[in-house]
């Protein structure tokens, strides 16, 4: 269970309205592709393959040394711990390295071959250094907890501690070590597999979009594009489309979440979770009470969602809404903003509200981080990658000339300064938890927010920001509560019931759904089906939750800032620079936030309906 290659976060829930991002011909930001020589040269570079060799070597050698030198009578002298630790930090970041690169090449490119074998290879590799590294941990936790609470906090340990300390919490749900290995090279042709059949299979189908009188195939980004336009007999089309397409491959889809699920209740009983949700919750560093009563909190406002949809209605002169109108365009004459543009005010905003922040953000831009341009075969929508320590983080991303594609940008870029701030903390202990990796990337976007509003003074295109807003906090918040429940009852359904058919899962889908759209929205009998698509079930069981728990974090930390000013700054980005250091309630209570207070989700939740409450405001004004 040492730290793998998977650190890149998608940094916007995978949802209807954020999978939208059209991969049109052109755009403003064609040419701004990343450079990522800072990995390596190539596919084709050998320093790839010499990394993981070297790797190898390395860890063959750590072996050597250190087995049966960590679980000793009264723990090992703390100068061999610390040793142990650097070597062990130094050599995961060269194992994990060419993995990091080929999964960068493979999104920016999916349908090359030569991209997908080396993301084979790489992992595959990479499963075959790590055999050489798993007694570590073992070893590490059956020490007896006083002799291994007194290394943890030894003075020549202090940077490990929290590393070490949250190993042990792991403690009881490790198995022996050949069992441990048998699972982790297992997992290549298992679990990991699935998952890639699931991406591969998703990102290949040919939706039918049938309006006018034509007839066209559409991928999955051009037809979720379809949902945001202005005409709604467009709109009925593609979610038509969408519904189609997705039934077709139904039987291979439905065949893979019920895998998926059963294999995570197999890891669940082997290592000895008591429920679905447990594995992610000591993840994440958060108890099920606080989770529990973050959606439960999420679910006593489902009223603002309604009521902002009620006005949508009216807006749109539509009743009722069908689940298909939910992104339509307020106003389809909204200004465009081309990549130029977007990057200067993104810049200035980060620049004003730091110049250390904003210094940073421009190397993102200047030294080519980004990948922008729309091109065949590149992965939807954004994510920001940490890559590793000794290099510097990439963003991803399709930018299509629209307002809300700048409030993307600012949401990778946070993403990026949180991962650029943290790198000195070590690659073991850069990484956040799932609870706070959205803290950063939102509130950059709440930010540029702002600044958009005082650059589009007009009423028609402030209303359009506000609404968009809303409706991306109520995507972050409210729906991902809603794909927690629903992801609550599908592993219950699969546990009691066995392998579940389609339907089932449809009927469940439904139910999680309904409740949060009452009698405002009306559910169409496709959209039974879109749970299909949603990545996240499949990729990270109980995924969705930190999207709420950081959206509601964010707007908590906004008040902060409004009502702190500049004394705010040097604390927040001292937050940001911890990176995964320490447990995130411990964290944040350095700027005067308990998150394990039940009370404290009501404040963003508030936030959310005064908004709504401003977009009542300034329609009835129009």
């Amino acid at each position: 269970m040492v730290a793998g290659p998977q650190r890149t976060h998608n940094l916007y829930p995978q949802t209807e309205s954020h999978m939208a991002q059209a991969l049109k011909p052109t755009s403003s930001a064609d040419g701004v592709a990343w450079d990522l020589h800072d990995l390596y040269a190539s596919v084709n570079d050998p320093g790839i393959m010499q990394d993981l060799q070297a790797a190898l070597h390395r860890a063959q050698a750590f072996e050597a040394a250190y087995r049966g030198k960590i679980d000793v009578h009264g723990g090992p002298p703390a100068d061999r711990l610390l040793a142990a630790l650097q070597e062990l930090e130094s050599l995961s970041e060269q194992m994990d390295k060419p993995a990091v690169y080929a999964s960068l090449v493979h999104a920016a490119k999916t349908d090359d071959p030569k991209h997908g074998a080396l993301l084979s290879k790489t992992r595959e590799q990479r499963t075959v250094i790590n055999k050489h590294l798993i007694f570590f941990d073992l070893e590490w936790v059956k020490l007896p907890d006083e002799t291994a609470l007194a290394l943890a906090r030894h003075p020549s340990l202090q940077h490990y501690r929290h590393y070490l300390e949250q190993k042990r919490a792991w403690r009881p749900h490790y198995l022996s070590e050949p069992e441990e290995k048998v699972l982790d090279e297992k997992t290549v042709t298992g679990r990991a597999a699935f998952v890639r059949l699931f991406d591969e299979t998703v990102a290949t189908i040919a939706f039918p979009f049938e309006h006018a009188g034509r007839s066209e195939s559409l991928s999955m980004q051009q037809i979720n594009a379809r949902l945001y336009d202005a005409d709604r007999t467009v709109r009925q089309a593609a979610a038509e489309g969408l519904t189609k397409g997705l039934q077709q491959n139904a039987r291979l889809l439905t065949y893979i979440f019920n895998n998926l699920v059963l294999d995570h209740k197999s890891d669940c009983e082997l290592r000895h979770f008591e429920t679905p949700m447990a594995p992610r919750h000591l993840a994440n560093e958060i108890s099920d009470a606080v989770v529990e009563a973050l959606m439960t909190a999420a679910e006593r406002h489902q009223q603002t969602v309604q009521r902002y949809y009620r006005l949508k209605g009216k807006l749109l002169g539509l009743e009722p809404l069908y689940d298909y109108d939910r992104y339509a365009p307020l106003f389809p004459d909204l200004p465009t903003c081309t990549w130029t543009d977007a990057r200067r005010i993104v810049q200035e905003r980060y620049q004003a509200f730091s110049p250390r922040a904003g210094s940073i953000i421009r190397e993102f831009f200047d030294r080519r981080w980004i990948d922008a341009e729309l091109r065949p075969g590149k992965r939807g929508g954004a994510f920001s990658s940490s890559a590793v320590p000794s290099v510097h983080p990439y963003i991803l991303m399709n930018y299509t000339d629209k307002l809300r594609d700048v409030m993307t940008l600012a949401h990778e870029l946070g993403h990026g300064l949180h991962q650029y701030l943290a790198r000195p903390v070590g690659y073991l202990q850069c990484d956040t938890p799932l609870t706070t990796a959205e803290m950063a990337s939102v509130f950059g976007e709440m930010l540029t927010f702002h600044r958009l509003l005082d650059l589009y003074p007009e009423p028609r295109t402030r209303l359009a920001m506000l609404c968009s807003k809303i409706e991306d906090g109520f995507a972050t918040v409210f729906r991902q509560v809603v794909l927690t429940r629903f992801e609550q009852s599908l592993h219950r359904a699969r546990r009691e019931q066995g392998e579940l058919t389609t339907e089932q899962i449809n009927a469940l889908w439904l139910a999680a759904n309904q409740p949060m759209h009452g009698d405002i929205v009306r559910l169409s009998e496709g959209y039974a089906w879109w749970w299909l698509y949603i990545g996240h079930f499949v990729h990270v069981p109980f995924y969705c939750y930190a999207y709420a728990f950081g959206e509601l974090l964010v707007l908590a930390l906004v008040q902060k800032y409004k009502q702190e000013g500049p004394d705010f700054v040097p604390r927040y980005l001292d937050l940001l620079a911890s990176g995964g250091s320490d447990a995130p309630h411990v964290l944040l209570r350095k700027l005067g936030i308990d998150v394990t207070d039940p009370g404290f989700w009501e404040l963003g939740l508030r936030l959310l309906g005064d908004m709504v409450l401003d977009a009542e405001s300034l329609a009835e004004k129009l």
